[in-house]
This record gives C-alpha cells, structure tokens and sequence, in this order.
C-alpha cells in the first residue's frame, strides 16, 4: 500500500518494549505508518522520533496536540497500565481509533468505560494480543478445533522470566497503582487469554497462589502467581506467571486422543516449535519468527479502512480482566471462585 494512502498512527508511551518492539514494526508493516511518538520524557520523544522516522513527537501535556494531528487516525497506547483508560478515553473523544497494549485495563469497569467510550465515539478499539496473529498459536487453535486430540482434559501454562533490578528509577510494574497487579497481569494474562481464544471457552471457576521469594522488593504486587481455572465440562487449567524465574514459555494441552505443546508459546523472538502425540504418533512443526506487532498494526489498519471489527477486541480484554480479577480474589480469600462478567 502507498504511504500516504497508509492508516497513520501515534504511539503513546515509550518504555522499553514500545522502542524494541513497537516502534521497528513500522518497518514491516504493509497498511500503517507512524506519524508521531508521545512520552512524559520530551528527550526521548525527540530521540525516538527521530531513530524511527516519526514526524512529530510530543509530551503527554501535549497529547491533545497529538491527537489533534491530521494524519494521526489511530493510536497505539503503551503506557504503564494505569494510563490505559484516560488515554483511550481521550483518544475516542477526538475520533483516533485505538490499539491497547494488554492488560486492558486494572479493573473491569475500566475496560467498560473503554468500550463505551469507543462505542459512543464510533471508533474501533483492539488489544495488543500477539498470538491472535501467530502462526504456531493459530495451529494449535485448529488442531483443538478439528477434534483430534479427543476430548481434552487438562492444560499446563507458564510464563516467567527474572525481572531485573534496575538502577536509577523504580520499575512501575513493581508500583500497584501503575500496574494493577505483578506478575499475573504482566505475563499470566498471556496464558489465560490465550487458553480461551484456543479453546474457544470461558472458565467458570478460578483459583490461585501468589507468593515472593523477594518480599522487601515485591512489597505492593505479587513476585509469582500459580492459578487454576476450571472450564465448561471439567476441562482445568493450571498455571504460572512469575517475576523470579529463568524465561519459560510454553502452553501443553492434553486430551484422551493426544497432546499437543507449544514450546516457546509467547515470547516474541524465537522460533516457534509446535509438536506432541496423537494416537501414539508423534508429530513436530516449526515455525519461523515473525513481526507479530506489525500484523496488529495491519489488520487495526484494515479495519479501519473496511469499516470492521478488530479482533481482538475490547470485550476481549474486558474478559480477561474479569478472569484476572477473580484469580486475585481467589488467592486473597484462599478458596476457588466463580468468574463472573458484566
């Protein structure tokens, strides 16, 4: 697509993903061009405008500017999850579509706001959920799907890695204001919400365990999550997400038929290896890596132009959330709970 007929975007927040990850898949997006880059640093802004070929950069005082812009019709937030709502919110009042880094939101009555907001002002509104979009994920789905592996009976989930000590600032994700949560809402999202989306169910249940080996330094969020979710007719899943752990990332599904492990499941720079067992018979795929945010940008973009609903969508992190929420009440009360959604 030329690029002035592209679907320009400004990207709100710049922290590290947003410069490693968010910012580079401009490059190889086919529908979307960034136009400006927004930051509570204005040095960075500049700097990064200018690594990136962004026209303008802007300070968050100045994001009414930003969204006032002409070529800027959709917005990428990626701010700490706090900022999430007000930024959408603004956002949909002047008419910008908007692309939402995952968690959706803190809190479930956030994310409807979010949704209402969109809907009122008559803009689309997608979370940033990357396996929608990657080809190994999308393989799994299909061979749940097709029924192969007969009927499942259990999964197993994890998503860690060791959060480093930084110097100089203190890492808002440690911060329950900024964050809304630790490890669970960081990384754990990544296996309940790709869990639902592959199974194509809601879980009815939750359970969970939070813990830090590091309590001084996870004084305000939980360092670790072990949680249990129960779905329609018995199906279970059991899970970690942590903080204080070599990376792991894998997503094992396991039926009467056969089993099937996605191995890396989420991590976005590594070769994707889908393999298992069915029948007795073993099976292995692999799949190169590709730019998964650029596909986001690009279908946001098409849906734009179409006039269609994103998927994912806003009920869809309204939904995690929801599940999320329940798993954190779950291990404050220590007994399962019912996930309820509004």
């Amino acid at each position: 697509m030329p690029v002035a007929s592209r679907v320009g975007y400004a990207v709100i927040g710049l922290g590290g993903f947003a410069e490693r990850v968010i910012l580079p898949a401009f490059q190889h997006s086919k529908k979307a061009k960034l136009v400006a880059v927004v930051s509570g640093d204005e040095r960075k802004a500049r700097r990064l405008a200018a690594k990136f070929g962004a026209r303008d950069y802007y300070t968050y005082e100045d994001t009414s500017l930003c969204l006032a812009h002409p070529e800027v019709e959709a917005v990428y937030i990626a701010t700490h999850n706090a900022g999430h709502t007000d930024f959408t919110l603004r956002a949909a009042a002047a008419s910008r579509h908007v692309l939402c880094e995952k968690p959706m939101a803190n809190t479930v009555e956030e994310c409807q706001q979010m949704i209402e907001a969109c809907r009122v002002h008559q803009v689309r509104l997608m979370i940033a959920y990357r396996k929608y979009f990657d080809p190994a994920s999308l393989a799994l789905k299909k061979l749940v799907a097709s029924g192969r592996l007969g009927r499942l009976r259990f999964l197993h989930s994890a998503f860690t890695f060791f959060l480093p000590k930084e110097a100089g600032a203190r890492n808002w994700h440690l911060d329950r204001k900024l964050a809304g949560g630790g490890a669970l809402v960081d990384v754990g999202v990544y296996c309940v919400n790709t869990a639902r989306w592959v199974l194509g169910e809601e879980p009815v249940e939750a359970a969970g365990y939070a813990w830090s080996a590091d309590p001084e330094r996870f004084r305000e969020v939980e360092e670790s999550m072990a949680f249990r979710l129960t779905f329609p007719r018995g199906l279970l899943m059991q899970a970690t997400a942590s903080f204080g752990a070599a990376q792991a990332s894998f997503l094992n599904i396991y039926g009467e038929k056969g089993w099937a492990a996605l191995d890396p499941a989420f991590v976005y720079d590594e070769e994707r290896r889908l393999f298992g067992k069915i029948g007795g018979r073993g099976f292995e795929q692999r799949f190169k890596v590709i730019d998964e945010v650029a596909l986001e940008l690009d279908t946001l973009a098409q849906c734009i132009r179409r006039n269609r609903e994103p998927e994912p969508n806003g009920t869809a992190g309204l939904r995690d959330v929801g599940v999320m929420q329940a798993i954190y009440r779950a291990a404050r009360e220590g007994r399962s709970v019912p996930v309820t959604y509004p």
